[in-house]
C-alpha cells in the first residue's frame, strides 16, 4: 500500500526533524526520495544521485524508470541528472519528446513513459556532490511553482545529507580514536611486561614486539594483546 501524500510543509518539517543518532545516511537518502514523491506535485518517481570521487551512483530510488534512466546517463557520461550533480544547477526537461540537449537519453525517457524531469544539484560536502532527480509521466508536469518548491526541498535535503555525512564521519573518527587508544594501551602493557622480563628499555621492548609481529605476520596490537593475556592468565 502506497504511503499517503504529504504537503510540502510537512515534508520539510520531517527533513528538519531527522534524528541522526537514530538513522544512518542510507536511511536519510531513502527518506529524501520518498518525501519528494509524496509532497511535490507531478512527481511519479524520484532518485538521488551521488558522486564520490567522480563515480556516480543512484543511492536512493523509488521506481525502476528512475533507476534505468539514471544509469543510462552514468554509462554515457551525460544527462540532466548527472550534469546537475556536476554543476550544482537546476536542470528542467519540460518535454522529453522535444528535448535536444540530451537526445539519446530523451528518446529512452519517452519510451519509458517519462514526459518531464527536474534535476537539482545537491552540494553536500567537499568530496561528495549529487542531485535530486524528479520524474513525471507527462510533459510539462512541473510548473514554475513546483520547481521552486523542489529547489527549497532540495536545499533542506542537502542540509540533512551534509549533517548525516558529518555525523557518520565524526562517529567513525571517534571509533577509530577509541580503537587507537585501546591499541596503544595494550601495547604499553606488553612493553612493560617485556621490560620486566628482559630488564630492557622501552625502546628495546618495542623492538622485540615489532619483530614478533613481523615474524608471525600478525598486527602489533594482536601480538601485544596475546602477550598481556598470557601474563594475566599466569598471574592468577
Amino acid at each position: 500500500m502506497a504511503a499517503p501524500p504529504l504537503s510540502p510543509h510537512d515534508a520539510l518539517t520531517r527533513l528538519g526533524r531527522i534524528r541522526l543518532d537514530e538513522v544512518g545516511v542510507d536511511e536519510v537518502l531513502g527518506m529524501i526520495a520518498d518525501l519528494a514523491c509524496r509532497s511535490l506535485r507531478g512527481v511519479s518517481e524520484a532518485s538521488v544521485t551521488l558522486l564520490r570521487g567522480g563515480s556516480p551512483q543512484s543511492v536512493a530510488v523509488t521506481g525502476d524508470n528512475a533507476l534505468r534512466l539514471d544509469e543510462w546517463q552514468y554509462r554515457q557520461g551525460h544527462g540532466p541528472c548527472l550534469d546537475a550533480s556536476v554543476t550544482g544547477d537546476t536542470l528542467v526537461v519540460s518535454d522529453t519528446g522535444t528535448e535536444e540537449r540530451w537526445p539519446g537519453w530523451a528518446t529512452r525517457a519517452v519510451d519509458a513513459g517519462v514526459g518531464s524531469v527536474v534535476a537539482i544539484g545537491l552540494p553536500i560536502q567537499e568530496a561528495v556532490v549529487g542531485a535530486l532527480n524528479l520524474y513525471g509521466t507527462r510533459p510539462h508536469a512541473f510548473d514554475a511553482e513546483t520547481v521552486e518548491l523542489a529547489r527549497t526541498f532540495a536545499a533542506y535535503a542537502a542540509v540533512a545529507l551534509a549533517n548525516a555525512h558529518l555525523y557518520a564521519s565524526t562517529a567513525t573518527l571517534a571509533d577509530q580514536m577509541r580503537s587507537a587508544m585501546e591499541s596503544r594501551a595494550v601495547i604499553e602493557q606488553a612493553k612493560g611486561i617485556i621490560m620486566g622480563q628482559r630488564r630492557c628499555t622501552a625502546d628495546e621492548a618495542f623492538g622485540i614486539l615489532a619483530k614478533l609481529s613481523q615474524d608471525s605476520h600478525r598486527r602489533l596490537r594482536d601480538v601485544a594483546a596475546a602477550l598481556v593475556g598470557r601474563a594475566t592468565a599466569g598471574s592468577r
